[in-house]
């Protein structure tokens, strides 16, 4: 990343920090300890970065999910591994029409379920006979793992991968240094054959129960395949990104990308995905080490993750789409949204049109910022040179920050607008590459010859969005009332959403 710690100011070397080289759960992992002082324990937290990968990955904001295998067939959503390898024939599989759908909706990459966990491999894996080689498609000769990965190359997106580790047709899955080796084997084609993986989706779901095969994953390994082979791609349900605790399409009103954890292993995380505040003072309060894990929110467009006839007139609404947006990219996350292929191999019409419409309203209302190259002014700034003044945060360049001196953790910053203006949509992007810092703040409107609140929220992080009642003034406020160690933004954003049916008219 061009900006990536870049010039580490602050007090960023002052703390102990591990480098995990025996564990690969934690780039930067700062230690905690029973004896830390409040101010000692915040100053930590505050001094957790993101590892370059992390960074490039939050700045994709919006990516697609395909979830395709066999079950589009059979009309389920978990197959049983017990499926004949020819039913799966899409008639019309075209992955370029999937691009350009997820492409019009403003995605940067396609995740694509290689493997599911019925065992059956988009690919022709030479380690089962499980595979797209055995089915009627293109005769056997076909391979959705390479289309796709050559329709997002020629298209400019990213492509990435994720591979079952529960497998109900491999019939060495409970023998776990076998299986093992076979999952290792099948990461290592996916890896190694279809060119650069952004990211590799290692699903947790697992129906055996307490009696079923105890399959024991060898996740070190299967991490250390990925870092070996691909080096910048991110690993969900792994190291670099967790889940965040729901299938809805909802982050937290307060996501902390810095959190707690018990142990420097990943397996140790044991994070309770369903917790109000992963990053508390509490929640770290308790923990032996901080660290970066950010995440990942998942949701189908769809009632289920693979298409089901029955389903056509259930896909999500515009307006739902949106709230989702809005409390996922919006909330210090990212969004992967699932688009599931019909029988055919084609996005069906619905979800397609729906996606359409979708990206138009998002490119509409952030089309122009109606804050940016407008006045500024700082209570509170670094240095005297201007290098992190106000105006850094309206000048429409991400690798520039408006910051406060150490030990400065509330300021205000008010902006001259030049002129009335109307507004909907308030955006905050903290400069992340220093930290998540930002607890609290509220924003304030000159109306009616005094400043009036209109907003308020905790966390800002890579991003936070607030949708209000629109407001037409000439002058705005933004409080930072509460933070850890210093205040740095680097963009502020004011912007107007028409109503839908105006946008989608034009």
């Amino acid at each position: 990343m061009r900006h990536f710690l870049g010039q580490i100011t602050f007090v960023l070397l002052l703390l102990p920090v591990c480098s995990c080289n025996s564990a690969p759960s934690a780039w930067r992992a700062i230690p905690v300890s029973p004896e830390d002082t409040n101010e000692q324990l915040l100053l930590k937290a505050a001094n957790a970065l993101p590892h370059p990968r992390q960074l490039q990955w939050q700045q994709r904001e919006l990516i697609g999910f395909i979830h395709f295998t066999v079950n589009t067939f059979t009309n389920k959503e978990w197959g049983d591994g017990t499926e004949n390898p020819s039913i799966f024939n899409p008639s019309e599989l075209d992955c370029r029409q999937w691009v350009k759908v997820c492409k019009e909706a403003g995605m940067k990459m396609i995740i694509l379920t290689a493997k599911h966990h019925d065992g059956f491999c988009l690919w022709p894996s030479k380690y089962t006979d499980h595979t797209v080689a055995g089915s009627s498609w293109q005769g056997g000769k076909g391979d959705v793992v390479a289309e796709l990965a050559r329709a997002c190359r020629d298209e400019g997106l990213e492509l990435g991968l994720y591979l079952s580790p529960w497998d109900r047709h491999e019939s060495t899955y409970g023998n776990s240094p076998k299986y093992n080796q076979y999952y290792i084997n099948q990461l290592e084609e996916l890896l190694t054959q279809y060119g650069p993986v952004a990211e590799v989706w290692m699903d947790g779901a697992c129906g055996e129960g307490p009696n079923g095969k105890r399959q024991e994953y060898d996740w070190p390994s299967y991490f250390a395949t990925v870092r070996r082979l691909q080096p910048d791609a991110v690993i969900f349900n792994g190291p670099d990104v967790r889940w965040v605790g729901n299938e809805a399409g909802y982050a937290r009103e307060t996501e902390w990308s810095p959190i707690g954890v018990n142990a420097l292993d990943v397996l140790e995380y044991k994070i309770n995905p369903q917790a109000k505040n992963l990053g508390s003072f509490e929640a770290i309060r308790k923990a032996n080490y901080i660290v970066w894990y950010p995440a990942e929110t998942d949701v189908s467009v769809r009632p289920g993750w693979f298409y089901h006839p029955a389903e056509d007139d259930k896909v999500k609404s515009l307006e739902k789409l949106l709230d989702i947006y809005y409390s996922s990219v919006g909330r210090n996350s990212l969004l992967l949204l699932n688009i599931p292929p019909d029988r055919r191999g084609l996005i069906h019409e619905t979800d397609a049109h729906r996606l359409r419409d979708f990206g138009k309203v998002i490119r509409s209302t952030f089309a122009v910022n109606l804050a940016k190259g407008t006045e500024a002014w700082a209570s509170e700034q670094r240095g005297s040179l201007g290098f992190h003044s106000a105006v850094k945060i309206v000048d429409g360049k991400d690798d520039t920050y408006w910051a406060t001196p150490n030990g400065i953790t509330t300021a205000t910053i008010e902006f001259n607008l030049k002129q009335a203006k109307t507004f909907n949509v308030i955006m905050l992007q903290e400069y992340i590459a220093k930290g998540q810092h930002i607890e609290q703040f509220s924003i304030e409107a000159w109306l009616g010859g005094q400043w009036r609140n209109i907003t308020e929220g905790t966390t800002v992080g890579y991003k936070r969005l607030l949708r209000i009642e629109p407001v037409t003034t000439q002058k705005v406020r933004l409080r930072i009332d509460k933070s850890r160690l210093v205040i740095t933004l680097s963009n502020f954003g004011l912007f107007y959403q028409k109503p839908i049916q105006e946008i989608l008219s034009q």
